[in-house]
């Protein structure tokens, strides 16, 4: 590579990581131009074109990012999002799965990427969110399941799964995944109030209070958890 070209990759870097991405990909472009193997401005590319929704010319970067380093983790992580935008959930799952794969050092397993598996989780909740939107409820628990098995101590993702339990009358399951967000994170105050209206609407009416205490006990200015508290507490007419 000339002085140039190396000057103008420096620059394209630097423009990037400032998150100048219409500075960055003329600049990727031009060495690309000269020079088409470099897996990292390709991947840079993809999350230029992905910022302003060309989402066909990112998968098209990132794919060819990958095919010059097939264990390119963020790529191919980066590869799942365009994927899951373009809405082509199938791609998305495939990708999923090689993630996993490359993730691996070693043919008996060892120890995975933390932060690939932890992206793939949220990934996974997008997924949900999308088939809950739809009204695929049955679909929308199997991505967060998955999400929750990939890493057990995401609060948030044990949360998510216990309010779509809920949704589909599941009120005993709901309990147990709300319990285990307070598990992974014992101050997670959404969780506490979650649990508290699941119970409530059990007729667990003591049960449901102590939650409801718990959660402004962690947070003061939780507005819903003070709502459902008087609720709580209001006398049976």
């Amino acid at each position: 590579m000339d002085d140039r070209l190396k000057h103008k990759l420096v620059l394209a870097r630097e423009h990037f990581e400032r998150r100048e991405y219409d500075r960055a990909e003329p600049l990727l472009l031009q060495v690309i131009e000269k020079n088409d193997r470099f897996a990292d401005v390709f991947n840079m590319l993809g999350l230029a074109r992905h910022d302003r929704g060309d989402f066909r010319g990112a998968r098209e970067a990132l794919e060819r990012a990958i095919e010059l380093n097939p264990r390119y983790t963020e790529a191919l992580l980066n590869l799942v999002v365009v994927c899951n935008d373009l809405g082509d959930y199938d791609a998305a799952q495939r990708v999923h799965e090689s993630v996993g794969a490359t993730s691996q050092p070693g043919a008996e397993g060892g120890m995975r990427d933390p932060y690939a598996l932890g992206k793939i989780a949220n990934l996974h909740a997008e997924v949900a969110a999308a088939y809950s939107d739809a009204g695929y409820l049955d679909e929308a628990i199997s991505e967060l399941t998955k999400a929750v098995s990939l890493r057990p101590s995401f609060a948030d993702l044990h949360s998510k799964l216990g309010t779509l339990l809920r949704d589909r009358g599941e009120l005993e399951a709901a309990c147990g995944a709300f319990r285990a967000a307070l598990a992974a994170n014992p101050n997670y105050a959404e969780a506490y109030v979650q649990l508290g209206i699941t119970l409530f609407s059990m007729a667990d009416k003591a049960a449901a209070r102590e939650a409801f205490e718990l959660a402004l006990a962690r947070d003061a200015d939780h507005r819903i958890a003070a709502m459902y508290l008087r609720l709580v507490n209001k006398p049976s007419p």
